[in-house]
């Protein structure tokens, strides 16, 4: 295929990724302008809509795991070039992103919390927001076209190689992990009212999230060895603390 048509390829699968992520944090966010959000309104009994809505998290979770194993990916690359292979990856995922938005069959009762103060309310859609914020500058941290498959279409369409993977931790990689991880968990859990549908989509993606960063880091110490376990050991993994520094052992940057 030429290094146009993947280019070409990337930039689409790009924007696609672009508008299901911004319909997503609507989607969450109970956007009253959106068709369909997590708490509209119950259209069908909870025993099926439970049904279909474990699926549909069942349906990602199997998606985004399997195909981000290196594993997978080196046997994947063997059908489809390896500049495209990121882009697909994306693809894939934001289209099991848009079904989950598209099919999700609401169960707005019984509610776990309700808050009705202003100031509550405020203060958890200050941390929602703040939430994918902190997701969207953690990507441009590492690399965002990188991490969204452009970077390695635009270096097939200039024949520049790309380079070797490089470990680092600039800004909020140095005080916590998984600062993109952290971004979701904020926008997932910080709301005022909190359904029985949202409690279900928070607790199954808290779970996958956390099943991830196993999986994860597993990878990263195979590809980083020791510099990686002590930054392991020096940094948390969710929650940002203090840095922790056995002695004689440097901190990391």
């Amino acid at each position: 295929m030429s290094a146009l048509l993947m280019s070409l390829y990337g930039l689409a699968v790009y924007g696609f990724f672009f508008v299901t992520f911004l319909y997503a944090i609507g989607f969450v966010g109970n956007l009253p302008f959106l068709p369909v959000t997590i708490d509209g309104p119950a259209a069908f009994a909870w025993h099926d809509a439970l049904l279909v809505d474990v699926l549909l998290l069942g349906l990602f979770a199997v998606q985004h795991s399997v195909m981000a194993r290196p594993a997978f990916k080196r046997a994947w690359t063997r059908i489809v070039p390896e500049p495209m292979e990121r882009s697909t990856f994306v693809l894939f995922a934001s289209a099991a992103i848009a079904l989950l938005c598209w099919q999700w069959r609401p169960i707005p009762a019984p509610l776990v919390w309700q808050v009705t103060s202003a100031a509550g309310i405020y203060a958890l859609q200050t941390v929602f927001w703040a939430g994918w914020l902190v997701l969207l500058v953690s990507t441009f941290l590492i690399n965002h076209f990188e991490l969204f498959g452009l970077r390695q279409v635009w270096s097939a369409l200039t024949k520049r190689p790309m380079p070797a993977p490089d470990f680092r931790t600039p800004g909020l990689y140095r005080h916590v992990r998984h600062p993109i991880y952290l971004g979701f968990l904020l926008g997932f859990w910080a709301t005022p009212v909190m359904s029985a549908g949202h409690l279900l989509f928070a607790v199954a993606t808290t779970g996958y999230i956390l099943i991830g960063i196993w999986f994860e880091e597993r990878d990263l110490v195979a590809q980083f060895g020791e510099r990686y376990r002590t930054y392991r050991r020096q940094v948390s993994m969710l929650i940002p603390l203090p840095r922790r520094t056995r002695a004689g052992e440097p901190a990391q940057r």
